[in-house]
């Protein structure tokens, strides 16, 4: 049986489903420029932990207001005067949230506007895809506030943009922007209109694919990053195995063979 989401238990969430399965995420908390204290944090990991059991075919995730998220809740952070041991268990959650998202096989298209900075970038970089509009800028500011990223940018964002280019954004809070954001990767999708309307159209188009062949690219690929080629290789062929044979498919496939389905073509000039 699908599992129902209470979306009313949630307060620093905002959660609306639309009818076509996609459910649109907006963290709630403009007066902070959406900054993550720990609840936000559980919040995710209990919504992405239910999502793939709850028949969510895709999520738009957003933040309320002119940001996105500007990362860690420094006042959060600076009252609670957490022990190292304290502190490493909240990043702890802050991974196990955005592992739930990068591996939970819902593809989670993340809606871009203002500071993506800090922990809001790890956010971002956790999602499938990423739109971004006009008004985004990315930074990794930690290094002029005496941190270092604890959500995962090692990782995610390096992935992204390059050690090289992570380090230099650490050491002296470059700020990328546009087309040269783009053209690193930071973002897939760049529209001068507000960035989740692409993201709404991206997501229902995700959403009229089968839900196992979803599952399958937005958590497979993931895992076989962290494989050996030889390991990544035998995996994908047993993924393969299931996905490509499922029943669900073959309608799909049926109409290929009688030409019913639209063929790829180019993009028009």
């Amino acid at each position: 049986m699908p599992l129902d989401i209470d979306i009313a238990r949630f307060a620093n969430l905002d959660i609306k489903v639309e009818d076509d399965g996609v459910w649109i995420v907006t963290v709630n908390r403009p007066d902070k420029r959406n900054a993550l204290d720990i609840a936000t944090i559980e919040e995710l990991v209990s919504f992405f932990s239910d999502a793939p059991r709850a028949g969510v075919r895709a999520v738009v995730l957003a933040g309320a207001g002119d940001h996105f998220c500007a990362g860690l809740d420094l006042i959060e952070h600076h009252d609670a005067d957490r022990s190292p041991a304290d502190f490493m268990h909240v990043c702890l959650r802050w991974h196990e949230a955005f592992n739930k998202m990068e591996y939970g096989g819902v593809p989670v298209i993340a809606a871009l506007q203002g500071a993506v900075v800090g922990g809001g970038l790890e956010l971002a970089s956790a999602a499938h895809i990423r739109v971004m509009d006009h008004t985004t800028y990315f930074a990794l500011p930690e290094g002029q506030r005496g941190l270092f990223t604890g959500g995962g940018a090692t990782i995610r964002v390096a992935d992204l943009v390059g050690k090289d280019r992570m380090i230099d954004m650490m050491l002296t809070g470059r700020v990328y922007q546009g087309q040269e954001a783009l053209d690193l990767g930071l973002a897939q999708y760049f529209t001068e209109t507000p960035s989740i309307d692409k993201a709404l159209e991206i997501a229902r188009r995700t959403a009229e694919n089968l839900p196992l062949t979803n599952f399958a690219i937005c958590s497979a690929i993931s895992h076989m990053q962290n494989m050996s080629a030889m390991d990544a290789a035998y995996a994908e062929a047993v993924v393969a195995g299931v996905v490509n044979t499922q029943p669900d498919a073959r309608s799909r496939l049926a109409d290929f063979a009688s030409k019913k389905a639209a063929r790829v073509r180019r993009n028009a000039d």
